[in-house]
């Protein structure tokens, strides 16, 4: 069987979206600093929806599923 099938997706809620890409790491306590979350998306660190993300504003919103560090998190709209 294929190592997706056994990924765990983690959720992340954001009150109001959309929410910028640097801001949701952080946000998420992917990164320690807005600094640090700028640096890893313009290295090519971050992908969104399974494509590589170097736009530190790139719009996120729900749905949408990032890979950071080997682990995945979809984004939802807290109710």
């Amino acid at each position: 069987m294929d190592k997706d099938a056994f990924e765990k997706i983690i959720a992340v809620e954001i009150t109001a979206e959309p929410i910028e890409l640097h801001k949701l790491l952080k946000f998420a306590n992917l990164a320690q600093s807005g600094g640090e979350a700028k640096f890893v998306i313009s290295e090519g660190l971050v992908r969104v929806n399974d494509a590589v993300e170097t736009q530190k504003r790139k719009k996120i919103v729900s749905g949408d599923v990032i890979e950071f560090n080997g682990r995945k998190f979809r984004v939802a709209v807290k109710q």
